[in-house]
């Protein structure tokens, strides 16, 4: 599937699609079951040119389960996630079981604060757009190389500051008022996927700026925030790129610089 937008725009990387499945993609890189790993590693590499695929025995932590849409898995977070996400837990870190999850995970005692209280990540945690995937898999495969009878959930761009700025207009183009992005405190892993997954069920979905977790900032350049969209408002941007600021020259001066 060719993108006018990444052309349009000069991305550094090829655009990424989400998608559900219920056959494994022949290849793809995928975690092994029981070994961490983080989301936002699999979605550069895709941005790269590779496929990756997760279920729900490989979805890399706690977190990756909940971000990717399969369901609520921080129910099974040792301590309280409300607790690791805040002030950290040294109580259960005490406890025998404690004391075998902290050596690898030394957060889990003194908390990530990310949030100042427990009750205030409880409420956010709370308010996740959980999300049950009626499939085995989620895919994440380069936009360029989705086939005409597949149909991507979310498409996510990986941008600099100018290309982000450039999406943000563009989803405000044929749209009313200027509130159709949005940029929400999350996981790396829940700003590509549920949350744009959940804009989708609206009749006016907005973008969603994210990868601006801390936590997986490590695993991008500098430079580089995510853009996701649910698949129909790619379409919708898809079709205003021709007609948009985009063949103007204030844009074509900004376009220079990210050649």
């Amino acid at each position: 599937m060719k993108s006018k937008i990444t052309e349009a725009i000069n991305l550094r990387y090829n655009p990424v699609a989400i998608l559900f499945s219920n056959e494994k993609p022949e290849g793809a890189l995928q975690f092994k079951e029981g070994v961490w790993g983080c989301v936002v590693a699999m979605l550069k590499a895709a941005a790269k040119g590779r496929t990756a695929v997760f279920d729900r025995k490989t979805c890399g932590c706690t977190g990756g389960g909940t971000g990717l849409g399969f369901g609520n898995t921080y129910v099974n977070f040792p301590g309280g996630i409300e607790y690791f996400l805040s002030v950290g837990n040294k109580e259960f870190c005490e406890s025998e079981a404690g004391k075998a999850i902290v050596r690898n995970m030394p957060a889990l005692s003194h908390g990530e604060a990310y949030k100042k209280t427990p009750e205030y990540a409880r409420s956010f945690i709370d308010s996740l757009p959980y999300y049950d995937v009626p499939a085995e898999f989620v895919v994440f495969k380069p936009l360029k190389e989705v086939l005409p009878a597949e149909k991507p959930e979310v498409v996510v761009f990986l941008a600099n500051p100018d290309q982000i700025s450039a999406l943000a207009i563009l989803a405000n183009y044929g749209r009313h008022g200027g509130d159709n992005v949005i940029i929400p405190f999350a996981a790396g892993c829940h700003s590509i996927c549920i949350i744009p997954l959940n804009e989708g069920k609206s009749d006016k979905p907005r973008g969603v700026v994210g990868l601006i977790d801390i936590s997986a900032r490590k695993h991008l350049e500098k430079d580089l925030l995510a853009f996701s969209v649910p698949f129909k408002m790619f379409l919708e941007m898809e079709d205003n790129v021709e007609e948009s600021f985009l063949s103007r020259d204030e844009w074509k001066e900004i376009k220079k610089r990210n050649q």
